[in-house]
């Protein structure tokens, strides 16, 4: 019942003959195509698409395949550099799922498609209209307003392409606001006439645009003059007095639905704010992270399936149909039952039970997504009597609702024709309105080089203000004890910039050399993990300044890897008094919240991550300023304090072995009440008189360098990421609060784990004792050789949780003795 061919008939004959309707074309042409009859005014025949999965239930790989392809042909039209600047366009609803197959192929370019599901408080970025459908105005209601402002080419994909005068209305309006140079429709078969075709080649002619086709099969439809009367009759011949609930089988049937919702549910586990397809934009980002989701999720179904079926139905719902889709081809790859998919649909069709006509059966039900147009009713096709053994309902949360679940709602029509109906949701996406405040202070532009810092001007601006002029260094023994005796902040003043000797300078390049390849490696880890999760188009917001470097290095792997020009920014977080409100502000006036990546280097026991978390609730209370995700990326996480990392191995961050000379010339942030007034950004010095030590640059460039010999690896890293559970445990936290007790020391902020903090104690901070794993090896020189320098002990360890720890002097003052009670020697 369910192939182009029925017992040997084509699909298409019981309308051919009565109709006189005749389709004529490529020789695969009646392999696609059935025929129908619509319950239409409009229009009185349809073309019945058999590898579409709308209303002929296909295997998910036939029905995927075919939209890949034909997006791999648009691909190798545009060519890769045209590909990475186009946007994919699919319509809704027929070839909402179709649409993204084709962006799948293309591979580069995002995907919307048209809604008839208004979202309040978002206005439409366009809209057309479809004459000859029941429903006929279309919106485009995409998150990211600039989706559809580039001159990049257009690719419009429809599963037939009929008259064209739905293409002809969408470039109509979308050239008015956004004039481009290349459209390119696609679709799963040209029906066009003569007259049509040339139709559009003048309009293309009118704007001054290039317009192509890609379609899988062409072709024409033959019809009789008085088609429309002729079908309206053969419709009322052949409806049933009672249109409701089913037609097309046994009557009984129809009338059978529980009394009860038996259905079983299944939690997939959706990823969390991933969209459930293309209404307000899909990306390739978000491509990638469903594609690593999607084992687990087919995994899910095919538990809950029980262990009889052999014949089962993945059932989409009307515009969500890629989800569905996906899941049931990665359910095919992997469970023996013959898996099938189609969706449900507002299309009215007759129903007739003959094999050789394309819809054999109608479920018939109310909507239950509230929508926008009002009730009314909802179809499933060629489900009834098709045999399934159990059938999967996948919805959308907005279509979860007592009407699904009603006596004569669809899993009540599925319920009285298989033995086992399942139900999975999807939550449903809906971007938030943008909250910003009513009014704020005007704040400077942000700082950047060769004015204020060594890095070029395009890779970061700085959310600071420059305090290049202010006397604020002051000797490292003299602040440890204004800071621990509560006498200062450490922020209020700096430490002298320590110049390392041509030994320590000779071990940081050693490092760097050694280092490189893996720092590359964790960079394009943590960066993909970022774009797959965080935002398509994040706005990379780095902690000033261990945060930087890092910040950079993303910044210039997305350019590297995707062609995306990613705005930066540094701005400055202070332990105790939070993140510089001022520059949050500046970013929500500047950029959607939503899109804030924050940066840093490196987590140790995970007191910023903590610190930023505070921060930004305090800042959202006190300024109604909603959006920013707290949730630090960074490019080690040996604390296991976050999710979103490149690695969790404690190792030497070359640039965690200097000073300013590796993070641009540019100081720690500094906020005293004297220098920073309520208005300002925080301040920060710039070290233009280090600019022959200064190794920022090449620093960059060394890790750049290894981009390209690292890109499998870090593929297959950021997949097998994906799928490991990456709930923090605050490991650190804990192992910090174990020694700085063992150690007589009872302040956790003294101790600073990992190679990273460990180093800017030594650097920064007057250090009592080093803490080294037994057997740590090349990634301690450094520490070791400051350690000595300073007259510092190391002790090695055996079961320490980091390569190493920084412990700094408790109870600090000059001539001072440490929790062992012996004197300081500095």
């Amino acid at each position: 019942m369910n192939n182009a061919v029925n017992d040997g008939v084509w699909s298409g004959t019981w309308v051919a003959e009565r109709l006189g309707v005749g389709l004529e074309g490529d020789d695969g042409l009646r392999a696609l195509l059935g025929l129908a009859l619509r319950r239409n005014p409009k229009r009185a025949h349809l073309l019945v698409s058999h590898v579409l999965g709308k209303h002929v239930p296909q295997s998910p790989s036939v029905v995927y395949d075919h939209g890949y392809r034909l997006g791999r042909r648009v691909r190798a039209l545009l060519g890769d550099t045209q590909a990475a600047s186009a946007v994919v366009l699919g319509y809704a609803e027929t070839a909402t799922g179709l649409g993204h197959c084709v962006a799948d192929g293309l591979g580069l370019a995002p995907y919307l498609h048209s809604t008839r599901r208004p979202v309040p408080g978002l206005t439409p970025a366009g809209g057309f209209e479809e004459s000859h459908s029941h429903a006929t105005s279309h919106l485009l209601l995409p998150e990211d307003t600039a989706l559809l402002a580039g001159d990049g080419p257009l690719v419009l994909v429809d599963d037939e392409f009929s008259t064209g005068n739905t293409v002809l209305n969408t470039i109509r309006d979308l050239h008015a606001r956004h004039p481009r140079r290349h459209y390119v429709v696609v679709a799963l078969v040209d029906m066009r006439s003569a007259e049509d075709s040339a139709r559009l080649s003048r309009f293309a002619d009118d704007i001054g645009a290039r317009v192509d086709l890609v379609a899988a099969a062409s072709g024409t439809v033959r019809l009789p003059q008085d088609v429309l009367r002729r079908g309206q009759e053969l419709v009322a011949r052949h409806t049933p007095a009672d249109t409701t609930g089913t037609t097309g089988t046994t009557p009984t049937a129809a009338h059978r639905p529980p009394h009860d919702d038996r259905t079983t549910r299944i939690d997939l586990h959706w990823p969390p704010a991933l969209p459930d397809g293309g209404r307000h934009g899909f990306t390739p980002a978000h491509r990638a992270r469903l594609e690593t989701a999607l084992p687990a999720m087919a995994a899910r179904v095919a538990e809950a399936l029980p262990a009889t079926a052999r014949r089962v139905l993945v059932l989409g719902f009307e515009e969500l149909m890629y989800a569905p889709l996906r899941i049931a081809r990665e359910l095919e790859r992997t469970h023996p039952a013959e898996i099938r998919y189609s969706t449900t649909t507002r299309s009215p069709v007759l129903a007739v039970d003959d094999p050789g006509y394309a819809i054999r059966t109608r479920l018939v039900f109310p909507a239950h997504d509230d929508p926008a147009d009002g009730p009314g009713e909802r179809y499933a096709y060629n489900v009834a009597g098709a045999g399934f053994d159990a059938v999967v309902a996948l919805v959308d949360s907005a279509a979860d609702t007592p009407a699904l679940h009603a006596p004569d709602g669809l899993l009540a029509r599925l319920a009285a024709h298989t033995p086992h109906v399942l139900l999975a949701v999807v939550p449903a996406y809906a971007p938030e309105p943008l909250t910003l405040p009513e009014s704020a202070p005007m704040l400077p532009e942000p700082l950047r080089g060769p004015a204020f810092s060594s890095y070029p001007p395009e890779d970061v601006g700085w959310l600071l203000q420059d305090l290049s002029d202010v006397t604020l260094e002051a000797p490292t023994e003299e602040r440890e004890e204004a800071i621990q005796s509560g006498g200062a902040h450490y922020a209020e003043s700096l430490p002298v910039e320590y110049q390392p000797s041509d030994q320590y300078q000779q071990l940081f390049h050693t490092a760097l050399d050694t280092s490189a390849a893996r720092l590359a490696q964790a960079v394009g880890v943590v960066t993909e993990t970022v774009l797959a999760e965080r935002s398509p188009r994040p706005v990379l917001v780095s902690l000033a300044r261990a945060g930087t470097p890092v910040g950079v290095l993303m910044r210039r792997w997305a350019q590297h890897r995707h062609g995306l020009d990613l705005p930066h920014y540094a701005v400055s977080i202070v332990r105790g008094r939070g993140i510089d409100a001022n520059a949050l502000r500046w970013l929500a006036a500047h950029h959607d919240p939503r899109d804030v990546v924050f940066i840093d280097g490196w987590t140790g026991k995970g007191a910023i991550t903590r610190e930023l978390a505070q921060a930004i609730e305090d800042f959202e209370r006190k300024e109604g300023i909603t959006g920013f995700d707290p949730e630090i990326a960074v490019l080690a996480d040996p604390g296991s304090c976050v999710r979103t990392y490149g690695t969790r191995e404690d190792f030497l961050i070359p640039s965690a072995c200097l000073n300013s000379t590796v993070s641009g010339l540019i100081s720690r942030t500094v906020l005293r009440a004297d220098l920073v007034g309520p208005d300002d950004f925080h301040g920060a010095k710039y070290y233009r008189e280090l600019t022959g030590a200064d190794v920022s640059v090449p620093f960059l460039d060394a890790v750049c360098a290894h981009f390209p010999d690292v890109t499998d690896t870090v593929d297959d890293a950021v997949k097998d990421l994906m799928a490991t559970d990456r709930t923090p445990t605050w490991a650190g936290w804990q192992a910090v609060a174990r020694i700085s007790e063992e150690y007589g020391i009872h302040d956790v902020n003294l101790v600073k784990p990992g190679v990273g903090e460990t180093t800017r104690v030594l650097l920064r901070r007057v250090p009592w004792k080093i803490l080294a794993k037994a057997g740590a090896g090349p990634d301690l020189d450094h520490v070791r050789l400051l350690a000595a320098q300073r007259g510092v002990p190391v002790e090695e360890v055996g079961d320490l949780p980091y390569t190493c720890v920084g412990l700094i002097h408790p109870r600090y003052t000059r001539g001072a003795t440490g929790a062992d009670g012996k004197a300081v020697n500095l």
